[in-house]
């Protein structure tokens, strides 16, 4: 810590990442040995969170995140999007297909951003809000395919007629951004990806992964 820095919002902040990365909750005893402080201090940071409706606390005294951090979690996609669209136009008008970045929601894939090419004749209708499976679509599986793989060098994903029939597509994975799993790719309208297609869009999830770092 430094001068300039609140060990207290700090502690915090630690409370919530710690039931962030937890399914089942955690006891008072447990942030206490994560945390290093007695259980005087982790009931106190609690007791606060809970005023924000960021913690909540079951019947067995676990305690998980709270409702309140949606509110906070609905300013994230505007500007998740606002960061990525130079890389997605460049995408867009470069490969000549619409391009999108989609980020995961629970056990679907959800466009958040959608770019599409300003001079082809047709492209693919592809529309922020769209929603599919994980498991399919080039979007979803290369987002799977990162969580497999996740000390391996990131790779592109090509899928063919998985969510609309004649069209196919290319994703790449947006590794090393914390607190956000997604991908950026494009669909269009062919019977498979060209050669250039999957090297061009791993690039473009990286340059959308340096600009949310």
């Amino acid at each position: 810590m430094t001068a300039e820095t609140s060990q207290t919002l700090d502690r915090g902040l630690r409370v919530l990442k710690l039931l962030a990365d937890t399914d089942h909750g955690l006891t008072v005893t447990e942030l206490s040995n994560r945390l290093g402080v007695n259980r005087t201090v982790v009931y106190r940071l609690l007791a606060t969170l809970e005023q924000h409706a960021l913690v909540r606390r079951d019947l067995g005294g676990r305690a998980r995140v709270g409702l309140g951090v949606l509110r906070l979690g609905r300013q994230v996609h505007p500007l998740v999007r606002e960061a990525a669209m130079p890389a997605l136009r460049s995408l867009a008008e470069d490969i000549g297909a619409t391009a999108h970045l989609t980020l995961v929601d629970g056990a679907e894939a959800l466009a958040v951003a959608v770019v599409e090419p300003t001079w082809t004749d047709y492209h693919v209708a592809y529309r922020a809000g769209f929603r599919h499976p994980l498991d399919r679509g080039a979007a979803g599986k290369a987002i799977l395919a990162a969580r497999q793989a996740a000390h391996a060098e990131p790779g592109y994903t090509l899928t063919a007629g998985e969510l609309e029939a004649g069209a196919c597509g290319a994703a790449a994975a947006l590794v090393g951004v914390s607190g956000i799993e997604g991908s950026v790719g494009v669909v269009m309208l062919a019977d498979a990806v060209p050669e250039r297609v999957g090297p061009r869009v791993l690039d473009a999830a990286r340059e959308v992964a340096d600009a949310l770092r």
